[in-house]
């Protein structure tokens, strides 16, 4: 969980403390709190969620306290309804609709890689997810790298075609390789 949402939640804190020191220190504190939590033995049914609640609270909890602060004459006055804090919504990324929404295209595109025919499924995933170079695949494969790149294309392809549609948009076209025709005279 730290690698995956540290940055992301790192830059939201940021956003509303306007000191990355200060956001490091609150993401830290976040950090802990929700592992106190998982470790305390009650479900977390989920953690990120957890995660940017604790540091929205956080966040509303160091206003408060420099509002104290301001008040007792040790620093400027600051008004959690003027900073927007109760309103501020986590990430976009993070939202249930786009969650959802990114578990189904997952769904989709993995359906159209183990789709695709075997030869061109192994170029892919020796690309994408092993992270090959042509040349790599190639030699693995004992195939030519251009033919490396016609299967990375054609796997390509059968995954953009599969999230246009899920949007509901036309396919789009793959890149135009190799030389230009001259119309003719």
């Amino acid at each position: 969980m730290l690698e995956r949402h540290y940055r992301e939640l790192l830059n939201f804190i940021a956003r509303a403390v306007n000191s990355r020191k200060a956001a490091a220190d609150l993401t830290q504190e976040s950090y802990a709190r929700v592992l106190a939590a998982q470790q305390s033995g009650r479900p977390v049914r989920n953690p990120c969620a957890l995660l940017y609640r604790t540091a929205r609270n956080l966040v509303v909890d160091r206003y408060r306290r420099a509002e104290v602060r301001a008040a007792a004459g040790m620093g400027a006055s600051l008004d959690d309804r003027e900073l927007g804090l109760e309103d501020l919504p986590g990430p976009p990324s993070r939202q249930p609709d786009a969650i959802v929404a990114e578990r189904e295209n997952l769904a989709a595109v993995t359906a159209v890689i183990e789709q695709l025919p075997p030869r061109c499924r192994e170029a892919f995933i020796l690309y994408k997810f092993d992270g090959l170079s042509y040349a790599e695949i190639a030699a693995r494969m004992q195939i030519s790298p251009r033919t490396v790149e016609m299967q990375l294309r054609i796997a390509m392809q059968a995954c953009w075609q599969c999230l246009q549609e899920r949007e509901g948009a036309e396919a789009r076209p793959a890149p135009a390789r190799g030389r230009k025709k001259r119309p003719a005279p």
